[in-house]
């Protein structure tokens, strides 16, 4: 089904979402014989923008290897509504919504250079210990940390 809606419901008294948009070109080596983006690319696109926004949280990939865990995605989808075209400058913006439990929740909009969407997806990621790849089912010491400075508005200064 595709959506241009959110794909997370909000609930009442979280915190906003928390969102890194990012800009770039759509290069050779990612389009196919017509000259448009291949649909394989749209996870790399995304990755591009969720590698920044954890940056942004401090939900990076060092900080998963010191806390000793990792969050594979258990969920990916996406929509694709406009196609992206070679040298085409383009936006990838991941946002970051609120999760009590122990998941990311990350939502993802591609606007093409007129600012059209071109696609929108999600990915949803489990926490599991690093060492031995067991889900763990009460959130981490550094998903904790990382709600507790979104709850104090670190994230939107």
């Amino acid at each position: 089904m595709r959506r241009r809606q959110s794909y997370f419901t909000e609930e009442e008294g979280v915190p906003e979402q928390v969102s890194v948009t990012i800009r770039r070109r759509l290069r050779f080596s990612e389009v196919d014989a017509l000259g448009i983006a291949w649909h394989g690319r749209y996870p790399a696109f995304f990755e591009e923008a969720h590698t920044e926004l954890g940056h942004k949280v401090g939900l990076t990939y060092a900080a998963f290897r010191k806390a000793g865990v990792a969050a594979p995605v258990v969920q990916f989808h996406v929509d694709y509504f406009k196609p992206l075209r070679l040298d085409e400058m383009f936006s990838v913006t991941a946002s970051l919504h609120w999760s009590d439990g122990a998941r990311l929740n990350t939502e993802y909009r591609i606007e093409n250079e007129t600012g059209e969407t071109a696609g929108t997806g999600y990915t949803v990621q489990m926490f599991t210990d690093l060492r031995t790849g067991e889900p763990l089912f009460c959130p981490p010491d550094l998903w904790e940390r990382c709600r507790r400075s979104w709850r104090e508005g670190a994230f939107h200064a």
